[in-house]
């Protein structure tokens, strides 16, 4: 499903200028410590700093208006920009490769090989490169031929807003008829991660994929679990199990076959990591070709993971291999058990209860997390933050189009549906205290090996799922998040303000959805 204007572009750049292809680690680490791009950690991981970006510029991408687009792309969620502007980027951007070196990787998004994208990006620099070479799947032989998307990456080029239509000098601006995606003015590597899976957001629903912003792993039995969440709620941590084999920590498709993973790699947050609670994301750290983004060194060139001087936004990216416990070939069966990961600040949620299919659609098209007091400037109490199919910077299309996909997926394998939540209990945050750890691996382990078939339940009288009395393991008080505060009057009172939360984001759907034709 090749596009030829692909060819034509990387034609383009090399014509003017000097492109080194599908290096491998070595030579990239080698040419990004000799140009000072970045530091060699101890163990040998690459430690880089991105600037003043350290995270992504959400209000800096841009979705091409065109025949295409234009009656399916949800609008009220993606900024739009005039074909013409696009056009005058590229043209801009390429001139600007003129007499340079530059880095690129030939790779393959989507380990299922009926539903993978060739995947071709350059970059100005070598650890780019090599981030995105961790990221996404290596093939055995890079081919140019037949390239479904390219990807042209230049951190040092400024937009002009008057002349290119953009907002700053910072763009990401995505070409989703001819899967172009141009970025420039930001360092922030998860630019290059998160366009790549915007298209497959874009275009996986019109072949009957139902594209996931999840990670997943297989139990001994083939037993495979899928784990939506936002960012904090623990969907890597929880995924990366030395039980069951990971599928991957981020980005999947799910078709009537099975699950397969979008990329080759993780890019895990590193804040706070700890080699007793998460040894094998520690250990992936350590090793060499292993991306370090705006983590700091001491003096021993060891890196400080609670050092958030730069960002609370520290991540590593790091081939999948890197891992003891992997899945063959990045792909599962049908899901046996999707989990939806919520990190609750209000103290209201259980700690794990089931859902039925019609509230597991309400909360897939929810999408629901929460801030604590202290992550941002003015926030002094938890704000609920939801996210429409816990990803929605990166769904292209209505929520209603993924969320029938879930429906249709659900039903056809009967899969059982779970709210797990990571947050606080006995009270919201600044009173209660974060569900510990071992507490959510128990609950998770319980629900995966279908102990909550087994066990007593009761409905939750305000959100309806069904929560169990007991679990082996755990203190049955634990269970219910009512019981944990000294004050259930302010309980109450927290959860019926959720609700209402829920039901105010909710209303946002109730309008005639885009159609994906």
């Amino acid at each position: 499903m090749g596009h030829d204007i692909h060819p034509e572009i990387a034609e383009r750049i090399a014509a003017g200028a000097s492109v080194r292809w599908n290096e491998l680690p070595p030579t990239l680490v080698e040419t990004a410590l000799a140009e000072g791009e970045g530091r060699l950690a101890a163990g040998g991981a690459l430690a880089v700093t991105t600037g003043i970006y350290t995270g992504r510029s959400v209000k800096d991408k841009f979705i091409v208006r065109d025949a295409e687009t234009e009656h399916r792309v949800w609008w009220d969620n993606s900024q739009s920009m005039a074909p013409a502007h696009f056009e005058l980027l590229l043209a801009d951007m390429l001139a600007a490769t003129k007499s340079r070196t530059l880095h690129g990787q030939h790779l393959l998004a989507g380990a299922d090989p009926a539903h993978e994208m060739k995947v071709s990006v350059v970059t100005e620099t070598a650890w780019h490169a090599l981030f995105i070479r961790n990221l996404l799947i290596r093939p055995d032989a890079p081919d140019a031929a037949g390239t479904d998307v390219t990807i042209l990456h230049l951190p040092s080029f400024a937009a002009d807003p008057a002349r290119h239509g953009t907002r700053t000098g910072t763009v990401i601006a995505l070409d989703l008829a001819r899967k172009l995606v141009l970025i420039a003015g930001t360092a922030y590597a998860g630019e290059i991660k998160k366009s790549v899976f915007s298209l497959f957001n874009y275009h996986a629903p019109f072949t009957g994929t139902m594209p996931m912003h999840c990670s997943a792993n297989i139990g001994r039995d083939g037993d495979v679990a899928l784990f939506f969440g936002l960012s904090g709620t623990g969907k890597t941590t929880l995924s990366n199990d030395p039980e069951r084999l990971l599928i991957g920590d981020d980005e999947h498709g799910w078709t009537a076959n099975g699950v397969f993973n979008l990329e080759g790699g993780c890019y895990a947050k590193t804040v706070k990591l700890s080699p007793s609670a998460e040894p094998e994301i520690h250990a992936a750290t350590q090793s060499f070709g292993t991306v370090l983004e705006n983590l700091k060194l001491d003096e021993q060139l060891v890196p400080l993971y609670d050092d958030i001087s730069l960002t609370e936004n520290t991540r590593a990216a790091y081939p999948l291999e890197t891992l003891p416990v992997v899945a063959p070939g990045g792909i599962g069966g049908k899901p046996h058990a999707v989990v939806f990961l919520t990190a609750d600040a209000f103290g209201v949620l259980p700690p794990i209860s089931k859902l039925t299919p019609e509230q597991a659609a309400y909360h897939f098209l929810s999408g629901y997390t929460a801030k604590v007091a202290g992550t941002e400037r003015g926030i002094t109490e938890p704000v609920a933050t939801f996210s429409a199919c816990f990803g929605a910077p990166f769904m292209p299309l209505h929520p209603s189009v993924y969320g029938r996909l879930l429906e249709e997926r659900l039903t056809e394998t009967g899969a059982r549906i779970y709210l797990l939540n990571t947050g606080w209990t006995g009270g919201g945050y600044g009173v209660g205290k974060r569900i510990d750890i071992a507490t959510t691996r128990r609950l998770l382990s319980a629900a995966l090996a279908g102990e909550l078939e087994r066990t007593e339940l009761r409905t939750e009288p305000l959100f309806g799922m069904q929560v169990p009395l007991r679990v082996d393991g755990v203190v049955p008080r634990a269970l219910d998040p009512r019981a944990g505060w000294a004050d259930v009057a302010a309980y109450d009172a927290a959860a019926l303000k959720l609700k209402e939360l829920f039901a105010q984001n909710f209303r946002r759907f109730e309008a005639v959805p885009v159609a994906a034709e």
